[in-house]
């Protein structure tokens, strides 16, 4: 085992760590953003259609929310 072996393997550990934090705190910070976004942006309520009786071929919702 030479000299340049045991410094490629010093700095191959700590980068792959580095690395692998950088990658957990990028997945982390998507899923926080999304749920700040899912919290912070309630839709008002949107028009749609109130026949119940399926007259129509379009689609309505369940149960209206407003």
């Amino acid at each position: 085992m030479s000299a340049q072996d045991g410094t490629s393997l010093r700095w191959r550990l700590p980068l792959g760590w580095l690395v692998g934090t950088g990658i957990v705190a990028v997945l982390l910070l998507a899923n926080a953003h999304l749920v700040y976004v899912a919290f912070t942006s309630q839709p008002s309520c949107v028009s749609h259609l109130k026949v119940p009786d399926g007259s129509t071929d379009h689609f309505r919702a369940a149960k209206s929310g407003c």
